[in-house]
């Protein structure tokens, strides 16, 4: 591919700044995401004494992931991180039964994939890229 750099940057965008969008909401209200967080997984079978430190952390791992990809910095471990951001998210959403997160998390988990796929094909024509 000709113009591997440009193309794999508008790819990367979007996911890139869903992320990091997520990310930096959260992070001025975090002790409030927090709560949130435990609140609405309250019925789900997944302890508190996780739960906490998860909505924590989770704020930091979106918009850390989110530069990351946006800057094209260890693409394929970062993707895989994010795959793993999202497998998580995914596991928390179907212990509550809110099908309607997980639509949103596995469309950016096809995304996620649909970049690796790209960045695997075409990284070996644009080793410099």
């Amino acid at each position: 591919m000709k113009d591997f750099k440009t193309a794999f940057f508008f790819l990367r965008l979007p996911v890139a700044i869903s992320l990091l969008g997520h990310g930096l909401v959260r992070v001025p209200k975090l002790e409030t995401f927090s709560k949130w967080m435990v609140s609405t997984m309250e019925k789900s079978f997944i302890p508190e004494f996780l739960l906490v430190p998860f909505g924590y952390i989770l704020p930091f791992a979106e918009a850390v992931i989110g530069v990351l990809l946006l800057i094209n910095f260890k693409t394929k471990e970062t993707l895989y991180s994010a795959l793993v951001l999202m497998s998580i998210l995914i596991f928390g959403s179907c212990s509550i039964e809110n099908w309607s997160a997980i639509e949103s998390q596995l469309l950016h988990s096809f995304y996620l994939f649909g970049l690796f796929w790209f960045y695997e094909k075409f990284k070996t024509e644009n080793v410099n890229a």
